[in-house]
């Protein structure tokens, strides 16, 4: 009787069995992970899809496994939300990640393009979203032109002209050296356009570069397309918002924002005086959303 007293006193400890993993839970995760990696797929046109949003913003367990298998697939979660579905981005080692050479190597023969190609995706960043209070806002809706962006390069790079001549620099260094102030020599020395017999623009030239990263990122659901004025208008998304948010503290965007070049929404863009700021070293081969 003592024994069988003695037995019954502990409360239970066993976790309840609703805690455990499944192999359900584990496929549904790993669903969900697999909706963050179709960019272009919006929650609220796949009721799957929004119905797992919904258990993961409720249910933390699920939420904790759903984050271990983006974790255990080389992919940072940025955030998981109605608006922006599970946004992730790849982590540098993952197999998910795309490399600024491995771009520049499809969009171009010319190894020496890479820089252009890089600076593009990062004057596209840098003006979808020009402020700090736009790229906290969650309604803020960046607009961008593929012959703005280039305007917007251009006059970086006759600003950062005039910063070499102030500080008695080469003018003319190798086309190899790293950083914004090579990258506006070899930005200044291509064609804006250098439209082929039908009108249509050269790859090479500035503004095709800046047509292809557009045409990439909206590949990749970080743009819209929105008309074919001014070389093509795009608007940004949740996504790429998220995206910038993840870079803007990169020594490349730092460098370029640092220059006072205000872009407007007409393609063209202003200049104004830049701020008296520490040089920041840009980052080789930095351009969003790509591992150098």
């Amino acid at each position: 009787m003592t024994e069988h007293v003695e037995w019954s006193e502990p409360e239970a400890v066993a976790a309840p069995v609703s805690a455990a993993v499944t192999p359900a839970d584990a496929a549904d995760a790993a669903r969900l992970v697999a909706f963050g990696l179709q960019p272009k797929l919006q929650p609220a046109r796949d009721q799957e899809y929004a119905e797992l949003l919904r258990r993961y913003r409720e249910d933390p367990p699920f939420a904790r496994l759903a984050d271990a298998v983006a974790a255990g697939l080389g992919l940072v979660v940025l955030e998981v939300s109605p608006r922006a579905g599970m946004a992730v981005t790849a982590a540098e080692d993952s197999v998910f990640a795309v490399r600024m050479g491995d771009y520049a190597r499809r969009a171009s023969t010319d190894s020496g393009d890479r820089f252009l190609h890089g600076l593009a995706h990062l004057a596209v960043a840098a003006m979808s979203f020009p402020r700090p209070e736009d790229l906290a806002d969650d309604g803020y809706i960046g607009r961008v032109s593929v012959n703005g962006v280039d305007a917007f390069v251009r006059q970086a790079c006759r600003r950062l002209e005039e910063r070499a001549e102030e500080q008695g620099e080469n003018s003319d260094p190798a086309t190899d050296a790293p950083g914004l102030e090579a990258a506006w020599r070899i930005w200044t020395r291509r064609s804006s356009t250098g439209a082929t017999k039908d009108a249509r623009r050269l790859a090479g030239s500035t503004t095709g570069i800046i047509g292809k990263a557009v045409a990439f990122l909206t590949d990749s659901g970080f743009l819209q397309r929105t008309g074919d004025d001014s070389g093509g208008t795009y608007r940004t998304t949740a996504r790429y918002q998220l995206q910038v948010r993840d870079m803007a503290g990169s020594a490349a965007m730092a460098e370029l924002l640092e220059l006072g070049i205000v872009p407007v929404t007409d393609g063209t863009a202003s200049l104004l005086p830049a701020a008296d700021t520490d040089d920041v070293e840009l980052a080789v081969g930095a351009g969003l959303p790509f591992h150098s």
